[in-house]
């Protein structure tokens, strides 16, 4: 007979390594179960409001948008927390439908810009960066909403109209300082986790432990992610691991439907969008990338 787990205070942490990407010493943090708390601890470590963190990038202490921390953390990465700096506020005249935005949050309240496409409305505003926080459009506080209302939000705007955006900015250390990316291409750069595996933060739920992606879940979560973008303005690795999930056991588009509208109900998917998403999974598990 085994013995029995040893109590909770008695168990072995995750402790993970973070500073400030603007520059800062180096803080130790655990005991987060969600975004939100990894938040929190950030702030506390570094004796910051928690509301001054915007988002995390993993390993490098650059914009770089992908190695944005979403749902999961290689348990040995290093943890950059990007915080307010200068705030903004940008006029836009909507000259075309579609402005060029890709919208994504942090989990915890903020929505902001990931990507901006190239030759696009927005592109040609040079106040406009990726990585920007969206405050607020025309006077409207977004603070609390989630990434696909900010981006229903700006396609609903009418054409031909301007707009007023109030914008705030992640402080930038001296080496980044007139930076402007347009972000990656979705996938590039190396995948997260270097360590034993993955710290697999849920918005519901405990976090657990997890291995690395197999390469099906891999391919199949960048697929979602990019249908999730041009169906919706949004891109959301954890969202996509969580519809992946939810997929590759159904049998077919109806019960994967059903599936996302009892989980995820709040998104409302248009069916077009459900049966590529099903397509998506479809093809990442017979090899077809």
């Amino acid at each position: 007979m085994g013995l029995p787990p040893p109590p909770p205070a008695l168990r072995p942490r995750l402790v993970f390594h973070t500073q400030l990407a603007h520059g800062s010493p180096t803080g130790r943090i655990e005991g987060f179960t969600n975004v939100k708390e990894l938040y929190g601890k950030i702030a506390e470590a570094f004796r910051l409001p928690t509301a001054e963190v915007m988002f995390c990038t993993l390993n490098t202490h650059k914009v770089d948008m992908d190695k944005l921390l979403g749902g999961q953390i290689g348990l040995e990465d290093f943890i950059f927390a990007h915080v307010k700096g200068q705030r903004k506020e940008v006029e836009v005249f909507k000259s075309e439908d579609a402005l060029g935005l890709t919208i994504t949050d942090n989990g915890a309240g903020y929505a902001f810009i990931k990507r901006i496409k190239e030759g696009s409305v927005i592109d040609h505003i040079h106040l406009i960066s990726v990585g920007d926080m969206i405050e607020a459009i025309n006077g409207q506080s977004l603070l609390g909403c989630r990434h696909y209302e900010v981006a229903r939000l700006l396609k609903e705007l009418p054409r031909g109209r301007t707009f007023t955006l109030k914008l705030t900015e992640p402080r930038k250390a001296f080496d980044m300082i007139s930076q402007r990316s347009a972000g990656g291409r979705p996938g590039s750069g190396p995948q997260l986790g270097t360590g034993r595996g993955t710290l697999r933060l849920r918005s519901r739920g405990p976090a657990t432990v997890e291995d690395l992606p197999s390469a099906f879940e891999e391919k199949a979560i960048e697929k979602v992610d990019d249908l999730l973008e041009s169906y919706m303005g949004i891109r959301d690795t954890e969202l996509a691991a969580t519809m992946v999930e939810l997929g590759k056991d159904k049998r077919n588009p109806d019960e994967l439907a059903e599936a996302l509208d009892e989980r995820l109900g709040d998104f409302a998917f248009p069916d077009e969008f459900v049966f590529d998403v099903w397509g998506a999974i479809g093809d990442a598990k017979v090899g077809r990338y």
